[in-house]
């Protein structure tokens, strides 16, 4: 085989270039809205305990503010920002929303059934919650967790032959 053409090479170096290059404007609205999103997405969280759905959505749409981020500022900038391990999310995930389902068992209830719990804060005063809301709490972290290591293999450099 021939060795390539520096026309080639130089080509190649080009479209390199060309392909590390950032967009300004796109890096900026995505950091700008990186952070609305996850507002957003513990919005649709707390919003949600109580209507199907609520942990898996806020989960779906905090791992797209994160690949968001991974597309435009790359995969190292994401573990910037994202300073805790995907499988330590994923253990805790699962961890409480083991705990929420099993909770009814402790007073004689059935698994998964809804109790509520009721605190009182000094400043606050009473609040209470329902083992619905950890669940979809679990879920979230599940979710996200998830979701950031599939993040994390597609932005692992590839092994050469």
């Amino acid at each position: 085989m021939s060795e390539p053409s520096s026309f080639d090479q130089t080509d190649r170096e080009r479209a390199d270039t060309e392909m590390s290059r950032r967009s300004m404007i796109l890096d900026v609205v995505v950091r700008s809205e990186f952070h609305v999103l996850l507002v957003v997405s513990v919005y649709l969280l707390f919003a949600g305990h109580n209507q199907p759905g609520g942990g898996f959505v806020g989960g779906l749409v905090a791992a797209s503010a994160c690949a968001l981020r991974m597309a435009t500022a790359g995969p190292a900038e994401l573990r910037r920002s994202v300073r805790i391990r995907p499988m330590i999310l994923v253990g805790g995930g699962l961890l409480v929303a083991s705990v929420a389902g099993l909770a009814a068992l402790w007073d004689g209830g059935q698994l998964l059934q809804t109790r509520y719990l009721k605190f009182d804060f000094p400043v606050i005063g009473e609040a209470a919650m329902s083992t619905a809301f950890f669940f979809d709490l679990g879920v979230y972290l599940l979710v996200l967790g998830s979701m950031l290591a599939v993040l994390e293999v597609f932005g692992e450099p590839e092994e050469g032959p």
